[in-house]
């Protein structure tokens, strides 16, 4: 768990999980998909905890430094979002040609 910028991957990574979700849409509501989306960033962070604790002792001991560096980041990451959504409301929303 660490604060320091994106490596070179991140966007592309970053991508390639927004178009999995967004095709995901087709076949289920944005909320459904959304719940899907945000448990599996919750499964995959605990495994992250697990794999650089190394153990289930130094899971329970690193656990409340987790829950609040995790919490912490998704805040600060929808917040960003949703002022930029706000701002860009009319370009982001309008209807995508078929």
């Amino acid at each position: 768990m660490s604060d320091n910028m994106p490596d070179p991957g991140f966007g592309e990574r970053l991508d390639a999980v927004i178009n999995l979700v967004n095709d995901q849409c087709g076949a289920a509501s944005p909320n459904d998909v959304g719940a899907s989306t945000l448990y599996a960033a919750a499964r995959f962070n605990a495994f992250i905890l697990a794999k650089t604790t190394g153990s289930a002792e130094n899971m329970k001991i690193e656990r409340e430094r987790a829950l609040d560096y995790f919490t912490g980041q998704f805040r600060l990451m929808l917040e960003s979002n949703l002022d930029d959504f706000t701002e860009n409301f009319v370009e982001y929303m309008k209807p995508t040609p078929k």
